[in-house]
């Protein structure tokens, strides 16, 4: 498996150039700083600048998301099918606001079920917030990193990569759901993979993205309470993940965009425990899946004609892509091994395909 640090895999540099986590500097520190050079910043340009030079950010202020959901619920009119917010409520600290106002917000969770602590990044589309919306759910895509997954996740630290822009431009030209994007980590730490999986003696990352991420996300948002509300993406060892998850709980899951995605699970610390390697064996479970008879998933994998592993991926879909496992592969023209060249395949088509297997948010006729 390509365990490699992809290109983009960093939460310092964007194509707009250097962006800050969310992890603030100290308030004092602030103040001198915008002190210092506010004279400065107001001679050379003005308020504008001082904008621009970031003098007045917001970043890692608190953040909130679904301002609407609250009059919603006390309507106590939630159609079938949804979820409204379960509860707790994640703090959210503000990471990025995008051109459209839409914002990236960072909390850390403690997950109940796999006792595995780490942090996850939150996009919503500017639709949830309508208030057309407001008594509707959205389709979630959990997005998984390649390289370590540790202790960031690109998806979310750096915007640059263009994943979120893709799905708001695909939602406003129709060729996309206005998916929530939830981008966890998805390795315990910086030295070792785990396979997106329950390794025995390891922490259960397998646990904290299949049971703790979905209940999170069930705990902040409006989702809905099909299957067919949630999916997976993801590159390199995310793109593992994200298929895996699939093809192992079909019952909650029921697609997956897998780029530049290795096929087996290979991780050393699984020891030579077979068994425990085979529960998280796609082709394992996806043969499974096929002589059980469902239900159906749905696979793209993404593949740059500059990288390998196409082949990998055209042998998988020969032997396994039948029955309810549904396969289609996605060639990246000059594609490599990276996030950007992974954005640009789902704008290409990917995005579209998996928009037509999810369920879709539904407005209120009537409400603007």
């Amino acid at each position: 498996m390509q365990h490699d640090q992809l290109q983009g895999d960093g939460d310092l540099m964007t194509e707009e150039g250097p962006l800050t986590t969310g992890r603030r500097r100290p308030k004092r520190l602030r103040r001198l700083l915008i002190g210092g050079a506010l004279a400065f910043t107001l001679a050379a340009g003005g308020g504008a600048a001082a904008y621009k030079y970031g003098l007045f950010s917001d970043i890692g202020d608190p953040v909130s998301f679904g301002k609407v959901q609250e009059s919603a619920a006390a309507a106590e009119e939630i159609r079938p099918g949804v979820s409204m917010p379960t509860g707790p409520k994640s703090e959210f600290v503000r990471t990025y606001r995008m051109p459209d106002g839409t914002q990236i917000g960072r909390t850390t969770l403690t997950g109940a079920k796999s006792g595995f602590t780490g942090d996850v990044w939150v996009w919503v589309p500017k639709e949830y917030d309508e208030p057309r919306y407001a008594k509707s759910a959205f389709p979630v895509l959990i997005s998984l990193p390649g390289g370590r997954g540790y202790p960031t996740n690109y998806w979310g630290t750096g915007p640059g990569l263009g994943l979120e822009k893709a799905v708001s431009d695909g939602a406003k030209a129709g060729t996309s759901l206005p998916f929530i994007l939830v981008m966890p980590v998805h390795n315990a730490d910086t030295k070792h993979h785990f396979d997106a999986s329950d390794i025995p003696g390891e922490p259960k990352m397998g646990t904290w993205m299949a049971e703790d991420i979905p209940d999170f996300t069930k705990a902040n948002f409006r989702t809905f309470t099909s299957r067919d509300g949630w999916a997976f993406m993801g590159s390199s060892a995310g793109g593992f993940g994200a298929f895996k998850h699939v093809l192992k709980y079909p019952d909650r899951f029921k697609a997956a965009i897998a780029s530049g995605v290795d096929i087996v699970p290979d991780s050393p610390l699984w020891k030579g425990n077979t068994q425990a390697m085979d529960e998280n064996n796609p082709e394992k479970l996806a043969e499974k899946l096929i002589k059980e008879g469902g239900p159906d998933v749905y696979i793209n994998f993404q593949i740059g004609t500059k990288e390998t592993g196409r082949e990998r991926a055209e042998k998988f879909m020969k032997e396994y892509g039948k029955g309810p496992v549904h396969t289609q592969l996605q060639v990246i023209q000059d594609g490599e091994h990276n996030g950007k060249s992974y954005v640009r395949g789902m704008r290409e088509g990917a995005l579209e395909w998996i928009s037509k297997v999810m369920l879709a948010p539904t407005p209120d006729p009537g409400v603007r």
